[in-house]
């Protein structure tokens, strides 16, 4: 009966339905095509004057951005060996925090060498073998362009912090860097703990207000809240906080159980007992020296009444982060139900006021002095999708920030790096024998991606100008990088352009691991997709 369509083969084998792809063709050539097409996207965003892309995403939100970090986790990538460098610039972006675009670029750039190099008739294998060769020998390079004394950087030195998070701030907001890159510093530096090595990221705040513009940003020791305060009182000086998680409430009162009531005198009686209660708690509060009480929940009506009789201003942070964070800022211990606090479990803060900035009631606690923990930048711009790109660049300065504390040194930048890497590289693949001096070979000229990349982005001759930066370097200049404003060679130390050395460190090692995993596939064996209604991914939670 069924003898005429026997399947023969792999087919034989899997269940049917499945997709089946293999050799050269069909596998390699057809993964480095996606990783092409991903690393096309993200190469015109590289550097200061990379172009912005606009990502809606399955929720209809609008991205204004080049960073390529939000740009590949918005961009759903489908493809599973796209998904490989998507992957490799989510480790980047854990590890340092910035350089994700050069991985995905730099790794595409690798893969489109590759494919030259398996069309001329080299095998895959021979390709990762010269590849990792040349990516240890880039590391070893990479060492020796580190700029002399930039190990032993203090990071409380304000000009020395600038100087190593220019890079990153200007290639995400090119042009603001001036601005942006002291607001950051101070914030970072602030909440540095005694060892450095324990900065935490998270101390870091950003506050984003519409309205007004970047020359309006500020930096505040100590936490914005987006929220008005909840009493009458709006401003206190030199207080102390107790902080209750559970909220603050008549629920403090209440009694599990039966309770029989004879008489209206009774009722008024047991009416009056609840409020003596809650009055009781709240001067409690009051006597222990507090003039600040923050609930981490909602704000009776009759314990607020209380609350103002007593003098106390009323603030609700409805996020427990946001709590969390602010223990931090004053120094409280969150406490579970509303009872009178040890003095050991009362915060402190300079100020808390309620302040009006762009039409929005924010209340500002300030804590100049003491264990400073947590600082806020003050972000203003005109429209959220500014905001949210400013946003970014605090978010890339304090990773910055956060890898120059593990580690400060630094190389030239402005491609300068990228250039003297490409030049030692072919000249090391001139000495090794066999196939693997044409991968070496592919591998040291993928780094011309870099300099063409930035040139084309600001508008420059390509061309002219690698041709120029690689007579600079056989002149023995190793720190002649691109002047991007006038489009020429210029030396980055004149103009202090500077990369973490980490930062290329890690997004080199990534991006050849990925392009090396990629070019390990030969084949690919798809199963028939399950059946089933399709469903997007559940919303996402709240931005913590």
């Amino acid at each position: 009966m069924g003898f005429h369509m026997q399947p023969y083969g792999i087919q034989a084998m899997l269940k049917e339905g499945h997709k089946h792809l293999s050799g050269l063709d069909e596998a390699v050539l057809k993964n480095i095509d996606a990783c092409k097409q991903l690393s096309a996207i993200t190469r015109t965003s590289l550097g200061p004057n990379g172009m912005n892309k606009m990502v809606i995403n399955h929720l209809d939100k609008l991205f204004v951005t080049n960073d390529a970090a939000t740009i590949v986790n918005e961009l759903e990538v489908q493809h599973p060996a796209a998904k490989i460098l998507v992957l490799a610039s989510k480790a980047q972006q854990e590890e340092i925090g910035d350089g994700a675009n050069l991985t995905i670029s730099f790794a595409g750039e690798l893969l489109g060498n590759g494919e030259e190099l398996i069309r001329m008739g080299l095998h895959p294998s021979e390709i990762i073998s010269g590849y990792t060769k040349a990516i240890n020998k880039t590391i070893e390079i990479l060492d020796e362009l580190v700029e002399k004394g930039s190990e032993n950087m203090d990071v409380r030195d304000k000009d020395a912090v600038i100087t190593r998070m220019k890079a990153a701030v200007a290639s995400k907001q090119f042009g603001q860097e001036e601005i942006l890159c002291p607001l950051i510093a101070d914030a970072c530096i602030q909440v540095c703990p005694k060892n450095p090595m324990n900065f935490n990221v998270d101390n870091v705040r950003v506050a984003k207000l519409l309205g007004g513009g970047l020359h309006n940003c500020l930096v505040i020791r100590g936490m914005v809240l987006k929220n008005d305060a909840v009493g009458t009182i709006k401003r206190v000086e030199k207080a102390k906080v107790a902080v209750f998680s559970g909220g603050v409430d008549t629920s403090a009162t209440d009694t599990k159980g039966t309770v029989l009531i004879q008489s209206a005198e009774e009722l008024e009686n047991y009416a009056k007992t609840e409020e003596a209660k809650v009055e009781e708690l709240i001067r409690a509060v009051a006597e222990s020296g507090a003039k600040v009480i923050v609930s981490g929940g909602a704000v009776g009506e009759m314990a607020l009444h209380f609350c103002e009789r007593y003098k106390l201003m009323v603030l609700k942070i409805s996020s427990k982060f946001e709590l969390r964070r602010f223990c931090r800022t004053s120094g409280a211990v969150a406490l579970l139900k509303l009872q009178q606090p040890n003095p050991d479990e009362l915060g402190y803060v300079d100020s808390v006021s309620v302040e009006e900035i762009g039409g929005v009631r924010v209340t500002i606690a300030k804590n100049e002095q003491g264990g400073n923990l947590v600082s806020t930048v003050v972000l203003r711009a005109s429209t959220d999708s500014i905001l949210d790109d400013l946003e970014r660049a605090v978010d890339d300065g304090v990773n910055t920030y956060k890898a120059m504390c593990r580690d400060s040194r630094i190389v030239p930048g402005a491609a300068a790096t990228e250039i003297e890497l490409a030049k030692r590289l072919k000249e090391f693949s001139y000495k090794e024998t066999g196939l693997d001096q044409y991968a070496i070979a592919k591998f040291a000229e993928s780094f011309e991606m870099v300099p063409k990349t930035l040139a084309e982005n600001a508008g420059l001759n390509s061309m002219e100008i690698i041709s120029s930066l690689y007579a600079e370097h056989a002149a023995g200049n190793t720190k002649a990088g691109i002047h991007l404003e006038e489009g020429g060679v210029i030396d980055v130390s004149v103009k202090n352009i500077w990369d973490l050395y980490v930062t290329k460190h890690f997004a080199l090692k990534y991006a050849a691991d990925a392009a090396c995993t990629v070019l390990r596939v030969d084949q690919i064996i798809m199963a028939k997709q399950a059946g089933g209604p399709k469903r997007d991914q559940p919303a996402g939670m709240d931005e913590d």
